[in-house]
């Protein structure tokens, strides 16, 4: 995404996993999120359910995404695999940490803080 307000990319070293995962953010909603996999197919499953889960998502919203709402989204997960949700959980944990941390500093939109 060339305008993309937040980007982030968060691994397991475990297994070699990586998502990068992009927020466009207007008025403290998520407008637009995307995200690229590098790694297997619950990987990219699990990116894709939490993409659909925040867009349109405040931020505050998309906070309560956990990973057992991903597993879910996805129709289950194989323990082995439990790793994907988590990974997807961590690149939002992030993602929506530096977001907030942009309106406060004052780099993101003239609106309210999120919450």
């Amino acid at each position: 995404m060339d305008d993309a307000d937040v980007t982030v990319q968060e691994g397991d070293p475990t297994c070699g996993d990586m998502i990068q995962l992009q927020l466009k953010i207007e008025d403290n909603v998520i407008e637009d999120v995307k995200f690229l996999s590098f790694g297997c197919a619950a990987n990219i499953a699990t990116g894709s359910a939490l993409t659909e889960m925040v867009k349109g998502e405040t931020l505050g919203e998309s906070k309560k995404v956990t990973v057992k709402d991903i597993k879910e989204e996805v129709g289950g997960l194989p323990p082995v695999k439990m790793h994907c949700a988590v990974l997807a959980t961590r690149a939002l944990e992030s993602a929506l940490k530096k977001a907030i941390e942009m309106y406060e500093s004052g780099e993101g939109s003239e609106s309210e803080p999120p919450d």
